[in-house]
């Protein structure tokens, strides 16, 4: 298509080519429905416009944004793309100069008034404003059924140490205490043991470089982790997050450490009714601390069909378009205004948590580090799977935050 576009373009003969927007994203499958949704309002507000949705499934975006970076480096950018919002766009993309400023839109649709200023914070540097919002997800959540939970006579740990206690009574009922998938979810779950072990403000300092990942004083979440890893399942590699979910729902796992994009999946997909169904706590040691991240569009310079991306980030951004999406999602709506009557008890209690809790920024999800960290960090967590060793992870990761540039 795009062959054939600069083709027409020479011969001035564009006006024969459909209208069209390409969407590139990683929401395949479970999390397709909320997109669906959300390309619905674009197509009843642009029916002359062709949606073309291209999905590159993979948990937390890992092979979307490979090829993406691949698409970018080349000149053929899609004319907008789903990124994590903070440093995965900002310390990827829009340092290289690869971002358009998105200030005039922020004015136009009147978003300085509906988004909280801290979000607009996290997407904006001094020269401008980096892409739209259409979510906000919480990470810090430990999932489990009620049912489960009683018939086994556990509680539901408040803390890590609570946790570590119950651990060999669930496994003496056959029963994985804490279910995992493949890497990126063993970071997922590591950023809330961190957050556990050292508090947000030294979990803060880690992202700052403040505080050096083998640092006396930090090896506590290293060897926290490596206690909380010895009750989780041993085929977590060849598991997807939905799967390691599926085994809390089948009462073959305790509990799951994922963010709130699964009580989408269990919700939307699942049909399972939130707060009997399921249910859901802070992860262990974390009340009160909100770990944030938010999927944003933003637009890529040299989109070719600009005009029609521009068209797409006002309906991502407005209020129709947010309240379509983030039920089916599972997440917050990031708009001040939205109708929290059409959301379910989880998102609403989210809600209410985000309003007054502590908020710091995930990094398995490109709120706290840049995508360079992101991707060398899952080699941080294969040494620390092959070798079981706190100080190997800790030395590895204190390299790769030098060679990322955390802290400079």
């Amino acid at each position: 298509m795009r062959r054939l576009l600069a083709i027409l373009i020479a011969c001035g003969l564009t006006t024969a080519v459909a209208s069209e927007v390409e969407i590139f994203h990683w929401w395949a499958g479970d999390e397709g429905p909320a997109l669906e949704a959300l390309i619905d309002v674009f197509e009843a507000q642009h029916p002359d416009v062709q949606v073309q949705s291209e999905a590159v499934a993979g948990g937390a975006g890992v092979v979307a944004k490979a090829v993406l970076k691949t698409r970018m480096l080349g000149g053929q950018p899609p004319d907008t793309f789903q990124v994590h919002a903070g440093e995965e766009l900002i310390g990827t993309w829009v340092i290289a100069d690869r971002m358009e400023d998105l200030t005039f839109l922020f004015e136009e649709e009147g978003w300085f008034e509906v988004f909280p200023p801290d979000l607009i914070d996290l997407i904006s540097t001094p020269e401008g404003i980096w892409s739209v919002p259409v979510n906000i997800h919480r990470s810090n959540i430990m999932w489990y059924v009620p049912a489960n939970v009683e018939a086994w006579g556990i509680d539901v740990p408040q803390t890590w140490a609570e946790f570590l206690e119950i651990c060999p009574a669930i496994q003496a009922e056959g029963v994985t205490p804490l279910s995992l998938g493949e890497n990126w979810t063993v970071q997922h779950l590591w950023e809330s043991v961190a957050l556990a072990a050292l508090g947000p403000d030294q979990y803060d300092r880690l992202w700052s470089g403040e505080l050096a990942f083998n640092a006396p004083e930090a090896m506590v979440m290293w060897e926290l982790f490596a206690d909380v890893m010895a009750c989780t399942n041993p085929d977590a590699a060849g598991l997807s997050w939905q799967q390691a979910t599926d085994l809390v729902v089948d009462g073959e796992a305790a509990f799951n450490v994922m963010g709130d994009w699964a009580a989408g999946y269990m919700a939307t997909t699942l049909e399972l009714e939130p707060g009997t169904g399921f249910a859901w706590a802070p992860s262990p040691g974390t009340d009160g601390i909100f770990m944030v991240l938010s999927d944003s569009f933003g637009l890529p310079v040299g989109a070719a069909n600009r005009e029609n991306a521009i068209k797409f980030l006002r309906v991502a951004g407005s209020l129709e378009g947010s309240d379509a999406f983030n039920p089916l999602k599972g997440s917050l709506s990031p708009r001040t205004d939205s109708d929290l009557s059409i959301y379910n008890d989880y998102i609403r209690s989210a809600a209410a948590d985000f309003a007054v809790d502590r908020q710091v920024g995930s990094m398995a999800h490109g709120t706290a580090a840049n995508e360079t960290f992101m991707n060398d960090f899952a080699q941080v967590i294969e040494i620390f799977l092959d070798t079981g060793s706190p100080e190997a992870a800790a030395s590895a990761a204190h390299v790769v935050a030098l060679q990322s540039g955390i802290g400079r």
